[in-house]
């Protein structure tokens, strides 16, 4: 019997996938500087972000995520992408930054990773 790889059955980018099932930067930083969360378990997907921030530069950064793959995927490539950032340009990451280095989301599944910036305002700025 062949056995099957799950990307020759799903819309999901290899991208997704492989941070689905092997997420890079999920954990908690103990000594992080700035904590956000977004997102209400009884709607959906929540994100927690854990960033350390040390002379205006993030060096490094977590997430907990309790959601769909392209949510765990999603939040997984922002902490990679936010690490060695400077603030100013942590701020300038945008909704589409995350999907197209994710190698595209279908469409119905775009809503699962449009947290990135409001989570990283709330992280930084502590807005919501």
């Amino acid at each position: 019997m062949r056995k099957n790889k799950i990307s020759e059955y799903s819309e999901y980018s290899g991208e997704v996938i492989r941070r689905f099932l092997n997420p890079k930067k999920v954990g908690i930083i103990k000594n992080a500087t700035n904590v956000a969360t977004v997102g209400n378990p009884k709607d959906g997907d929540v994100v927690r972000l854990f960033l350390l921030i040390q002379n205006e530069v993030i060096v490094d950064a977590k997430v907990q995520v309790f959601g769909c793959p392209v949510a765990i995927a999603s939040a997984d490539i922002l902490a990679e992408m936010l690490k060695g950032k400077t603030i100013g340009e942590a701020l300038k990451i945008k909704n589409k930054d995350i999907s197209d280095a994710l190698g595209g989301l279908p469409h119905q599944k775009i809503e699962c990773s449009v947290f990135a910036e409001s989570l990283i305002k709330n992280a930084i700025l502590g807005e919501n």
